[in-house]
C-alpha cells in the first residue's frame, strides 16, 4: 500500500470489526453485545506513527508486530513505523511495544475519532520491548484498566484492537491459545498466545478479555509468511503493568537482581544431579561481586524455591527475582551435593547499564554476534565448489564460503555462501584451517577488526559488469 495512501486511511480511523464467534455468545452471556463493549473501548486505543533516520542496525531474528507497516523515504532517508497504544492515564501517558519508536524523532498518535496529536517519549525498557509516550491534549483522556493476567486461561475470549497493516484501527477477537509461552524476545519470556488475528501494526496494542480489562500487550506474531497466521502473542498484564508503572514514576524500571545466569533442568540434567524428576533452575554462572556471589551461591546449585515459592521454570524465577524490591533479602533454597539449603540473599538493583539504558529516543547500538570464527563456514575454492556456490571465475585462489552465520558481523556487512575470501592481512588462506588461523592471529594482537579480501559472488546486472575484489573489514569482538 502506498504511503500516501496508508495515511489517507489512518486519518479516516477506519474502524473493521472481525469478531469471532466465542467473543460474541460469551459477551451476550455477560449482557451485552460485543459491539458495545467494542464502542466502549475504542477511545483508549490510539494508532501510533513514528517516523526515525534509517540507520544501518541488525534486524531481530523475529519478526516484531510492526516490521511490515514500515516504509522509507527515499529522499528524507527516514523510516516510519506504524504501531498501536492504549492510554493507562488520563494525564496523556500511553503504553506501547519500544521497537514502534525507537530511534524516532517524532511521534504522532492518532485518536479512534481522528484527531491527532503529538507525543514525546516518557522512558522505554528495551530489554523487554516497551515504552511510555506522553501526549498533552487539554483534557484528560479515557484510560484503560489493568486485568489480572494471573486469572487468564486457555480458552477464554480475548479481542485485540490496533492498527494492523497501517491501515487504520480495527477489531480482532479469538481465544487465549496458550500460556507461558517462549519464543526466546526476552529473558523473562511469558507470552499469552492468541488466535486474535494480530498483524505487523499491532505492536503496542492492548488484548482485552470480556470485562474490557487489558490482560496483555500484543507484541509479535510467529507467521510462515508476512500476515497473521492465528499465533499472535501479547506480553501479560501483570509483567506489564510492573514495568509500566516504574517507567511513568520512577527513572526507568528498576527490576530485583542477584546477579547469576540460569538454566531449567532438564530430563537429562535432572539425571546426571541424581534428581527423581526435573526441577529447579541450575546456575551457570555468578557475576562476581553480585549479591549471589557474596552469599555464596556457586555454578551448579539448584534453586529449587525462591522467596517460599517454587516456579515453574528458569524465567519464572528470573521475573519473582526481577520483581523483589531492591534492598530487601530473599530466601532461597539450593540443593548442592544433594542436599537442600536455605540461602539468604540481599536482592539489589539491576545495574543499569547492564540491563539497559534509559531510553533517550536515539536508536540502540546493533547488538553483534562475534563467534570464534566470525560466522564463517568456508571450504578450499575447487572446480566443484565454485560451481556448487557460483563463486566468481575471477577468484584464482582462496576459499569460498559455504555458509555465514545469521545476525554476525559478516552477514551484516554483506558476506554471504559464493563468496571468496582470498587474503586476511597480508596472508592468504586456501582453507578454512588458515582462514581459522589467521583469524586467531588477529585476535591474538588484540586487534579490533581484522582485513578480508574478498570477491563478491557475481551479481552483475549486464555483461559488461563482473564482481571486484574489495577489502571488508570484520569485527573481531563486540564492542
Amino acid at each position: 500500500m502506498a504511503t500516501a495512501m496508508r495515511r489517507s486511511v489512518m486519518l479516516l480511523a477506519v474502524v473493521t470489526l472481525v469478531t469471532a464467534a466465542p467473543v460474541a455468545a460469551r459477551a451476550q452471556e455477560m449482557g451485552f453485545s460485543e459491539a458495545q463493549l467494542v464502542r466502549r473501548l475504542l477511545p483508549s486505543v490510539v494508532n501510533i506513527t513514528a517516523r526515525a533516520t534509517l540507520r544501518p542496525t541488525p534486524e531481530p531474528a523475529m519478526a516484531s508486530a510492526s516490521g511490515d507497516a514500515a516504509t522509507s523515504d527515499a529522499t528524507a532517508r527516514v523510516r516510519v513505523n506504524a504501531g498501536s497504544g492504549f492510554i493507562v492515564e488520563p494525564s496523556g501517558e500511553i503504553v506501547t511495544n519500544w521497537h514502534v519508536v525507537v530511534g524516532a524523532y517524532e511521534i504522532v498518535v492518532t485518536f479512534s475519532d481522528g484527531a491527532q496529536a503529538p507525543a514525546t517519549l516518557v522512558n522505554a525498557a528495551p530489554l523487554v520491548d516497551l515504552a511510555v509516550v506522553k501526549v498533552n491534549v487539554g483534557r484528560p483522556l479515557q484510560a484503560t484498566l489493568w486485568g489480572d493476567s494471573g486469572k487468564v486461561q486457555v480458552g477464554d475470549p480475548v479481542l485485540a484492537i490496533g492498527n494492523p497493516l497501517g491501515v487504520g484501527q480495527s477489531v480482532s477477537g479469538g481465544l487465549v491459545s496458550a500460556l507461558n509461552r517462549n519464543i526466546m524476545d526476552t529473558p523473562y519470556d511469558n507470552f499469552i498466545q492468541t488466535d486474535a488475528a494480530i498483524n505487523h501494526g499491532n505492536s503496542g496494542g492492548p488484548l482485552f478479555d470480556l470485562h474490557g480489562e487489558v490482560i496483555g500487550v500484543n507484541s509479535a506474531l510467529i507467521s510462515p509468511t508476512s500476515g497473521n497466521a492465528g499465533l499472535g502473542f501479547a506480553m501479560p498484564s501483570n509483567d506489564a503493568r510492573f514495568i509500566v508503572d516504574r517507567l511513568i514514576h520512577q527513572s526507568w524500571a528498576r527490576p530485583g537482581y542477584i546477579g547469576v545466569k540460569l538454566q531449567q533442568v532438564t530430563a537429562e540434567m535432572a539425571a546426571a544431579l541424581g534428581l527423581a524428576a526435573p526441577a529447579g533452575a541450575i546456575i551457570a554462572e555468578v557475576e562476581p561481586g553480585s549479591p549471589a556471589a557474596r552469599a555464596g551461591l556457586r555454578p551448579g546449585d539448584v534453586v529449587m524455591r525462591y522467596a517460599g515459592k517454587t516456579q515453574d521454570d528458569e524465567r519464572a524465577l528470573l521475573r519473582a527475582i526481577s520483581h523483589t524490591e531492591p534492598g530487601s533479602a530473599a530466601a532461597l533454597v539450593i540443593r548442592r551435593h544433594g542436599q537442600e539449603r536455605e540461602v539468604t540473599v540481599k536482592v539489589d538493583e539491576w545495574p543499569v547499564m547492564w540491563w539497559e539504558t534509559p531510553a533517550t529516543g536515539a536508536a540502540g547500538p546493533p547488538r553483534w554476534v562475534v563467534p570464534r570464527d566470525l560466522g564463517l563456514m568456508a571450504a578450499p575454492l575447487t572446480e566443484a565448489m565454485r560451481a556448487q556456490y557460483g563463486a566468481p571465475t575471477e577468484a584464482t585462489r582462496g576459499v569460498v564460503l559455504t555458509g555465514v552465520l545469521p545476525g554476525s558481523d559478516a552477514a551484516h556487512r554483506g558476506l554471504a555462501p559464493g563468496d571468496v575470501i582470498m587474503q586476511v592481512g597480508d596472508a592468504q588462506v586456501r582453507s578454512a584451517a588458515d582462514l581459522q588461523q589467521q583469524i586467531d592471529l588477529a585476535r591474538a594482537d588484540q586487534r579490533a577488526f581484522a582485513l578480508f579480501l574478498v570477491y563478491r559472488k557475481d551479481q552483475a546486472m549486464t555483461p559488461a559488469q563482473r564482481p571486484l575484489a574489495k577489502w571488508i573489514a570484520l569485527r573481531l569482538a563486540a564492542p
